[in-house]
């Protein structure tokens, strides 16, 4: 049983001693034409009308429970009533954990995974003018997620780095890995080593864009990633930038960020990356100056479609009003596995 309180002082060891797709099928919101812009529109198929006189009935699938509904970690009670099952908020310069909540549980992190894969391209120090090309291996066979990304279609490294942090698209992450050197069983190894390396021992990748449940990791570690991540100005940048249009052969795309607070004038986020699966529920994790303070918060498994973004006002405002209450948790640690 952890405990887990307000303002618990890290040790002197930096995370050591701490306590505990993005939408698989991301479809571009849909926008209204500019004035003399050809725009592509998705309209729904149409659908015939019932017959008079008889009943219409539609099936629904059940929705998959994320592992952190199979494992009861949304029973754990938070004095905030957050709707993820997993959160941690560090101060980033301290270390003192501010609130705490399961810290220790590993779950599935779906596209949170593309923050390590980004760290990894950076770090190896390859060229960002260099182009790459999307070919049929990086098309998801797992999850069958769209993307913008056509087979055949080139852009630069550095592009490619943009795709994957801001707007999560898996081709552009896949791509990343599959060009490493040494090829993507090469970029795996390298991305655990990485995790090793910054202390992660919850922490296991298979894949660099997070549609396998396989990646799997905890707040706790999360909170070391995202520390390492920030002392990247690309990846800060990329990451936070609220849209960007890219040429794609004859065609300008717009793509958006996936973190709408990003564009919120009542956020300074210095680094973010969400991420959804249904295995892992909704996910982000963030650098922020919130009250103050520059902090790290990681919410995972969050059940709802805008609940990770609400979980997070909620902490903002609970930190600006002076964290008025103590926090007394007690916390699963949990290895969830398929």
């Amino acid at each position: 049983m952890l405990a887990v309180g307000l303002l618990v002082l890290l040790a002197a060891s930096p995370w050591a001693e701490a306590a505990a797709r993005e939408a698989q099928s991301r479809k571009p919101a849909a926008q209204a034409p500019a004035k003399g812009k050809a725009s592509a529109r998705i309209t729904p198929k149409s659908r015939a009308a019932a017959p008079r006189g008889r009943a219409s009935v539609v099936r629904v699938a059940p929705a998959r429970p994320s592992f952190g509904q199979v494992f009861g970690l949304h029973a754990t009670d938070d004095p905030l009533d957050l709707k993820s099952s997993v959160a941690l908020v560090v101060d980033q310069e301290t270390r003192q954990i501010l609130f705490s909540k399961n810290p220790e549980a590993v779950l599935p992190i779906a596209s949170i995974t593309k923050l390590m894969t980004a760290l990894v391209v950076t770090e190896a120090g390859l060229p960002l003018d260099e182009v790459l090309t999307i070919t049929q291996d990086d098309v998801d066979t797992e999850k069958g997620s769209r993307s913008r990304l056509n087979v055949g279609t080139q852009l630069s490294r550095g592009e490619m780095l943009h795709l994957a942090l801001m707007s999560s698209e898996n081709r552009a992450a896949h791509a990343l890995g599959r060009h490493y050197p040494g090829g993507l069983d090469a970029f795996v190894a390298a991305m655990n080593a990485k995790a090793q390396q910054l202390g992660m021992g919850g922490t296991r990748y298979v894949e660099p864009t997070g549609l396998s449940s396989r990646n799997q990791s905890s707040a706790t570690d999360l909170a070391r990633l995202v520390d390492a991540a920030y002392a990247h100005p690309i990846i800060r940048e990329l990451s936070t930038m609220p849209e960007a249009q890219v040429a794609i052969g004859s065609r300008q795309l717009q793509f958006r960020n996936t973190n709408g607070l990003v564009r919120n004038p009542e956020w300074a986020i210095g680094l973010q990356k969400t991420g959804y699966i249904s295995e892992a529920g909704r996910c982000v994790v963030m650098q922020a100056q919130l009250a103050g303070r520059k902090l790290i918060m990681v919410l995972l498994d969050s059940a709802g479609r805008y609940s990770r973004i609400g979980d997070a006002e909620r902490i903002r405002k609970w930190l600006d009003q002076g964290m008025p209450f103590g926090t007394a948790l007690e916390s699963a640690t949990v290895r969830a596995r398929p």
